[in-house]
């Protein structure tokens, strides 16, 4: 009998692991007649902003893309004022930045964490610049300290994109609370997943908060009057309530996913690959185990071939996509994120994933660049 299929994420494992408790959420805001905006996202905004210390307020919205539209309109930024941030991430980054009428203009990342790197925002910046869009990729926290000294320099605005580091931490403090305000998304394969879209934005700034909840639903006040134009982007009840059923397991999964992270390290320290930087003070969140190879392709067909699911993420940067390519300033100079392209590619990684699919896959991996010497 052939060997069954490893899957590089698997969402519904989540479901089946914590199946009671939600069910039991679900159950909860459908006896309660109540669908949108009520009790539930209340109750998780305030849950995940405490999950993040003391003093922050979290703002549910529909997705990830639309947190960083609102996160940005919400501090003040719009029509035309520059936003630097990477184009070694997923398009919806981008589509956010654009979406609140604000351009992006790209800066390249440091060949270890993958992330923005600070030195390179010299030359990024211009005098139409107004914020920062950092990205923690992977799970890896960019380095902040380095980032917020250089913006207030400058006078520039911070916002993280979370949406893949939930729980990151750069020595105690989680990735989200470093800037003006975060971003995150609870997509499906997130670490910390819905059974469907949402996101939130979270700040320390209340009034910022207050600003994000009235753009959310058409710019409201609490007569339901539109003082600004505002959009249709909410976090709905049964969301919420998965989410809240999730949040208390998330240390927990993201301990799973670094002690699944060690055996892909010990396993695979030896061979050719580039395996993901793990700074000493600083704690991954590993959403993604990323390695690289400059036989990429030939690796993942290989890896295939054997019943191993992969991903690439992301195997074409932002501003070389047909959408964005010759439009965008920064785009002159992003070698490391071109080479990245190239190289990058995801092993299986989630917190169910057994242990022997990641010596399977190390195994196989190990084998394929003994045929290669």
């Amino acid at each position: 009998m052939s060997e069954s299929l490893v899957l590089s994420s698997d969402p519904g494992a989540s479901f089946t692991t914590k199946e009671a408790t939600i069910r039991a959420a679900l159950d909860r805001v459908l006896v309660s007649g109540w669908y949108v905006l009520g009790k539930e996202v209340e109750a998780f905004e305030e849950e995940f902003a405490t999950f993040h210390g003391k003093g922050f307020r979290s703002v549910g919205v529909g997705n990830g893309t639309d947190a960083i539209t609102l996160a940005l309109l919400s501090l003040g930024l719009g029509q035309g004022e520059e936003v630097v941030t990477v184009s070694h991430t997923a398009v919806a980054t981008v589509a956010g930045i654009e979406q609140a009428g604000c351009v992006p203009v790209f800066v390249d990342v440091d060949p270890r964490t993958r992330c923005l790197n600070p030195e390179e925002l010299p030359t990024a910046t211009s005098q139409e610049t107004k914020a920062i869009v950092v990205v923690h990729l992977y799970g890896q926290p960019a380095p902040m300290p380095e980032i917020l000294r250089f913006a207030r320099t400058r006078g520039l605005l911070v916002v993280e994109d979370c949406a893949q580091a939930h729980g990151a931490r750069i020595g105690e403090q989680k990735v989200g609370t470093f800037g003006d305000a975060a971003t995150f998304s609870f997509y499906p394969t997130k670490n910390l997943g819905a059974l469907g879209d949402g996101g939130t934005i979270l700040t320390a700034d209340k009034a910022v908060a207050d600003e994000a909840r009235s753009l959310r639903q058409y710019g409201w006040n609490d007569r339901r009057e539109s003082l600004t134009a505002g959009i249709n982007s909410r976090l709905d009840e049964l969301q919420a309530a998965i989410l809240r059923a999730k949040l208390p397991e998330l240390e927990a999964d993201n301990e799973l996913r670094r002690s699944l992270a060690s055996r892909y390290l010990d396993r695979l320290g030896g061979s050719s690959l580039t395996l993901p930087f793990m700074a000493e003070e600083e704690t991954h969140a590993m959403h993604l185990f990323v390695v690289e190879s400059e036989n990429r392709d030939a690796l993942l067909a290989q890896l295939r071939k054997g019943g191993i699911g992969t991903a690439i993420h992301y195997p074409l940067p932002v501003h070389l996509q047909a959408a964005y390519q010759g439009r965008l300033r920064g785009t002159d100079d992003l070698q490391v994120t071109e080479t990245l392209g190239q190289r990058v590619l995801s092993l299986p990684l989630y917190p169910e994933l057994p242990t022997e699919a990641v010596e399977r896959t190390c195994k196989a991996i190990l084998e394929w660049e003994a045929t290669l010497t």
